[in-house]
């Protein structure tokens, strides 16, 4: 008789691949740092061209993204996964409309650092990502009925995070002076705008997390949390 087949969480990723190596990692780490006897867990990916996705942004071609992002999602399903998760925070503009039509479930990034905030009596945090996703509401729509507060940078901060986003931080390649302008916007924040925590809402950010824990300020990193919530979604099959 064959043993069961085990459970598999598949990534919609390529967007982008930075992002995608480290949610690789993280789900890895975590699930053996859980005492996992059976091994390594199953993870399926789709990497996708990420400038497909990026051009429907601009225009709020909202319909067409749902309907990319739900068939990546069911060619995870045929593929084997369980479960899947989307690597990246700005797609999450339709996460309702894509959880709703795909064919398994998903795990929300936003949703599972909420509840992390929660837990951690957070009360006003900062959101840093793409323009795209400090712009929409669907951060401060999810932690509304939490009563946290999500805080978006100054315009000219969000266009600078937003070209920096685009460019040093999807290449990979991030130059100090980058890393230092971004940090400058989280310790401003952190002194006029009083926030108890940033929120790194954008997935290619998570080199520079151990940059704003420098701070002395608590950080929510998205990559990490949305990793160890697939871990946990893994482990209770």
């Amino acid at each position: 008789m064959s043993e069961p087949r085990k459970p598999a969480v598949g990534i919609v990723g390529g967007i982008g691949p930075e992002s995608t190596i480290a949610y690789y990692r993280a789900i890895v780490s975590a699930f053996r740092d859980r005492g996992a006897s059976a091994g390594y867990p199953r993870v399926i990916i789709n990497s996708i061209d990420a400038s497909e996705m990026l051009a429907l942004m601009p225009q709020q071609r909202y319909d067409d993204l749902a309907g990319l992002l739900v068939r990546e999602v069911e060619a995870l399903a045929r593929a084997g996964a369980d479960f899947a998760l989307i690597a990246a925070n700005t797609p999450h503009i339709v996460f309702d409309e894509v959880r709703q039509r795909a064919p398994i479930p998903l795990i929300s990034i936003v949703e599972a650092t909420r509840d992390v905030a929660v837990a951690k009596r957070l009360r006003k945090l900062a959101l840093l990502g793409t323009r795209f996703t400090m712009d929409a509401t669907f951060y401060q729509d999810a932690f509304d009925g939490a009563g946290i507060e999500v805080v978006a940078p100054e315009q000219d901060e969000r266009d600078y995070l937003h070209e920096k986003y685009m460019t040093d931080l999807f290449s990979g390649d991030i130059p100090q002076a980058t890393r230092d302008g971004i940090t400058a916007i989280v310790a401003r924040m952190l002194g006029s705008v009083k926030v108890d925590g940033v929120i790194v809402g954008g997935t290619e950010l998570f080199p520079l997390v151990e940059d704003f824990r420098r701070l002395g300020t608590t950080v929510l990193d998205t990559t990490e949390i949305h990793a160890q919530a697939a871990v946990e979604r893994l482990v209770a099959f």
